[in-house]
C-alpha cells in the first residue's frame, strides 16, 4: 500500500508498505483524507525530534475496515474521525477527564508498518498518510455519514487544537477578548472557537493580508498586519491571547498584550531548545501564561460535539480545507503550508 515515509533525509511517497492485522482493542483504518498540518513538516525539518524511518500525518479520516477482539463502538463500515491520543483510559489522568495528560499518549511510538523486512514507526499514534492505519479505539471516534470526509480529516489536530484551546483551556467566557496570532489552521479554529464561546472582540493578527477574508469569515472582529496594532482596537490589552505560530519573538507580544488577569495561550511549536523570555514583573496583576497540549481536548466528547455544531452550521469546516491533492502531490501540498487554512492529501 502507499503511505509518506520520511527516512530521516526526505519524505518519499512510497507503494510497498505493510501492515499488521489490529490486535485487542486496535481499529485498522481505511483513510480516505488527511489534513497536511505544519507539524508534519517540523518532523522533517527536526523542530520535532522524531525517530526514523516513520509514516507521517496525524489528521485524518476515513472508514473502519476491520476491528480487534473487545471493539465495540465502532464496527467495519463505520465512519471515523482520528484523534492522536493513545490514552490509557485508567490511569489518574484519564479518571480526571484529561487524557491529554496520560503518560501512555506521550511518545512510545508505535511500529505497525513495514517495509521490506524492516519495521517503520507510526507518527503522533496515528500515521494518516497512509492507505490504512492501525490505532487503539480509543482513537477512533464515529462520525455522521453525511461529514465529508475531507472535512472530518481537519478534526483530528485543527480542530480539536483550536477550538478545544478556547474552550477547554482557556475557558473563555461571553463577553471577552481575543488575540490571536497567526492565522493558518490552529489560528482560524481558535478564532471560531472564540466566536463559539461569545467573545466580544476577536482579532486576528497575520503578516499575510490575503488571509483576512477567511479570519472574518470564521469570526474575527478586526483583521491585523502585526501584534503593535493590537492597542489600536484594544487599548487596555486583550482577555486572552492565542499565540499559534511558535516564535519567541511573538510569545514575547503575547504576553505584552495581556489586560490585567489576561492569560496567554501558547500554541505555536517550538524546537526543544528555543527558549522565550519577558520581565516577570509583566505578570503582576494576576496575569498567567497557559501552555496548552491538543486543545485539551477529550476526543471522544469533541469530535462528536464538533460534528454536531458542523451538522448545525455553527462550526466551519468545509471552509478549513483550502485545497485537496492526491497523495501523489505531496511535496506541492507541503510547499503551500502556511499559505491557506488546511490543505488535505486523498487516497
Amino acid at each position: 500500500m502507499r503511505g509518506i515515509v520520511f527516512d530521516g533525509r526526505s519524505p518519499e511517497l512510497v507503494d510497498d508498505l505493510e501492515i499488521r492485522a489490529p490486535g485487542p482493542g486496535e481499529v485498522l483504518v481505511a483513510i480516505a483524507a488527511a489534513g497536511l498540518c505544519h507539524s508534519d513538516l517540523s518532523v522533517i525539518d527536526g523542530t520535532i525530534p522524531f525517530p526514523v524511518p516513520v509514516v507521517l500525518g496525524h489528521e485524518g479520516a476515513g472508514v473502519v475496515e476491520a476491528v480487534g477482539a473487545g471493539v465495540r463502538h465502532v464496527a467495519p463500515g463505520d465512519h471515523v474521525a482520528l484523534s492522536t491520543l493513545r490514552n490509557c483510559g485508567a490511569c489518574a489522568d484519564c479518571d480526571r477527564g484529561r487524557p491529554t495528560l496520560c503518560r501512555s499518549a506521550i511518545g512510545r511510538p508505535g511500529r505497525p508498518y513495514s517495509r521490506r523486512g524492516e519495521r517503520l514507526f507510526q507518527f503522533a499514534a496515528n500515521s494518516a498518510f497512509a492507505e490504512r492505519t492501525i490505532v487503539t479505539a480509543v482513537q477512533a471516534v464515529r462520525i455522521p455519514r453525511a461529514l465529508p470526509l475531507t472535512s472530518a480529516a481537519v478534526l483530528g489536530c485543527a480542530v480539536l487544537t483550536g477550538v478545544g484551546a478556547v474552550l477547554n483551556r482557556a475557558r473563555t467566557r461571553r463577553g471577552d477578548t481575543v488575540v490571536v496570532i497567526g492565522a493558518g489552521g490552529i489560528g482560524l479554529n481558535v478564532v471560531q472557537g472564540a466566536r463559539l464561546a461569545g467573545a466580544s472582540a476577536i482579532v486576528a493578527v497575520d503578516t499575510n493580508p490575503a488571509k483576512e477574508p477567511l479570519a472574518l469569515r470564521f469570526g474575527a472582529t478586526h483583521f491585523l498586519p502585526s501584534a503593535e496594532a493590537v492597542r489600536s482596537i484594544l487599548p487596555t490589552g486583550a482577555d486572552q491571547v492565542f499565540e499559534c505560530v511558535g516564535r519567541p519573538a511573538l510569545i514575547r507580544a503575547a504576553i505584552d498584550l495581556l489586560d490585567r488577569g489576561g492569560q496567554a495561550v501558547l500554541l505555536g511549536m517550538t524546537p526543544p531548545t528555543t527558549e522565550a523570555s519577558f520581565p516577570p514583573a509583566a505578570m503582576f496583576l494576576d496575569k498567567s501564561i497557559l501552555g496548552c497540549r491538543y486543545g485539551t481536548s477529550r476526543p471522544q466528547h469533541d469530535i462528536a460535539l464538533y460534528a454536531d455544531l458542523y451538522g448545525r452550521g455553527e462550526l466551519l469546516l468545509d471552509e478549513l480545507v483550502s485545497e485537496i491533492h492526491p497523495v501523489e502531490d505531496f511535496a506541492k501540498a507541503a510547499s503551500g503550508v502556511g499559505e491557506g487554512a488546511r490543505a488535505v492529501l486523498t487516497f
